[in-house]
């Protein structure tokens, strides 16, 4: 006989020393999981959307019982995870151009309503520049048709696969190869961009919600209750990316935590355009904290410094731990 295996690894969510029941552990603490996203692949190390797709993935076959198909965007999560001719994919998987995965997600959905197979579900990928970009097009017609598809944006805030340039993620004062560190206003530039986490909720659409791999169980747990959903639903997802950001490759996790104790991407759920739910701020910190590990913010801190630049990445912080209701009362500065 074979005893018991405990699991201690990362991903369990142990508390302290003690195992949680089996109904509350992560997908990935289980034998059964589904390794959609299997090793092999040539993800960077430390790589956030490796790592929240992997989660996102392997939560969305669970709720399915493995009834799933994906249509894959172009671009970082495509590209290193299948180099031709191998893939990383262990469930079927569709590789659309870069700005159409949202549309091919919707004719997939079409196609199993057609056969009768109701039981199949789709989820639709993509990076920020697929999405919020190049496929704002598709994903708003996807919304607007209320279309069967959870899509999920992997959000590294710019185009690393080609170099890392400008996308409308991509924060103010960020640098990027498009955005030099140079100037009056160095970086990427106050007032442009859009929030596509908002602009899905002004569509009414079932189900929003945003997550970061800082908490891989919320992340689940919002994949889980999204396929528990008919119609169109949309998950944002902060994936941390150490070579575009310039940071260690140790310091993902850290950093997409910072995001969210600022106030800078704030977590929430949506439903019928409403918000539902929020993830409390634990520890309010200021944004210097989150900027300084980040090379693409260095400029912000040389010598001259740009403080005014500064008190306006701490003011859109501000503005959304108002909006959304991040602080408690009792904690609230």
């Amino acid at each position: 006989m074979t005893a018991p295996i405990k699991f201690y690894q990362t991903g369990t969510f142990t508390v302290g020393n003690r195992l949680l029941s089996p109904e509350q552990r992560s997908v990935q603490s289980s034998l059964e999981r589904s390794n959609s996203l299997n090793s092999g692949h040539r993800a960077c190390q430390g790589c956030g959307e490796a790592l929240g797709a992997r989660y996102a993935v392997d939560a969305a076959m669970r709720a399915t019982q493995g009834q799933l198909i994906a249509a894959n965007a172009t671009g970082c999560l495509e590209v290193f995870s299948t180099p031709y001719p191998e893939t990383s994919w262990q469930l079927p998987w569709i590789h659309s151009l870069f700005g159409n995965a949202a549309a091919v997600g919707t004719g997939i959905a079409a196609a199993m309503k057609v056969k009768g197979r109701n039981n199949v579900r789709v989820i639709a990928q993509g990076g920020d520049g697929g999405t919020t970009d190049i496929g704002f097009g598709c994903l708003s017609g996807m919304f607007e048709r209320n279309d069967d598809v959870l899509y999920i944006c992997y959000d590294n805030e710019a185009y690393m696969n080609t170099g890392v340039q400008r996308s409308s993620a991509t924060p103010a004062g960020a640098r990027t190869a498009t955005t030099m560190a140079v100037g009056a206003e160095p970086g990427a530039q106050f007032g442009q961009g859009k929030n596509v986490p908002l602009i899905a909720m002004a569509h009414e659409i079932p189900y929003v919600a945003t997550a970061t791999v800082a908490d891989l169980h919320d992340l689940e747990t919002k994949v889980e209750h999204a396929m528990s959903i008919r119609g169109a639903r949309y998950l944002h997802i902060l994936v941390p990316c150490p070579l575009g950001w310039g940071a260690a490759s140790q310091d993902t996790i850290k950093l997409a935590r910072l995001a969210r104790e600022t106030g800078l991407f704030p977590v929430f759920e949506a439903e019928g355009g409403e918000v539902t739910a929020v993830t409390k701020i634990r520890r309010r910190v200021p944004v210097e904290e989150y900027l300084r590990p980040q090379k693409r913010f260095a400029h912000l801190f040389g010598a001259k410094g740009q403080q005014q630049m500064l008190a306006g990445i701490q003011a859109r912080a501000d503005r959304n731990i108002k909006r959304f209701g991040l602080l408690d009362v009792e904690t609230a500065e």
